[in-house]
């Protein structure tokens, strides 16, 4: 029996072992495309440089939502979020 259990252990990361995969969500921002954001630009300027938002909230449509999450196999998830705030269809607020 204690062979056994010995064995089972030791395939536990080997030849024998779980495969698990990357879980990736949402969008993938570069830094130098979120540090081109600025206010007063406009909506289609924005979409252009970061694409449609993930989330755009049904009761303020004046907020998009860009949320990325990240997780690789034995590591720690990376997440990123970052809000945009329009008024009258412009940057007004951006937040990370």
């Amino acid at each position: 029996m204690l062979l056994v259990n010995l064995l089972l252990v030791g395939c536990s990361r080997g030849l024998f072992s779980v495969h698990t995969i990357e879980i990736q969500q949402g969008n993938a921002l570069a830094t130098e495309d979120i540090e081109k954001i600025q206010t007063g630009m406009d909506k289609e300027h924005v979409k252009r440089l970061l694409g449609n938002p993930v989330l755009m909230p049904l009761f303020d449509p004046n907020r998009w939502d860009y949320v990325y999450y990240d997780k690789k196999p034995d590591t720690k998830a990376e997440q990123q979020r970052i809000s945009i705030y329009f008024s009258a269809d412009h940057v007004a607020k951006i937040e990370h």
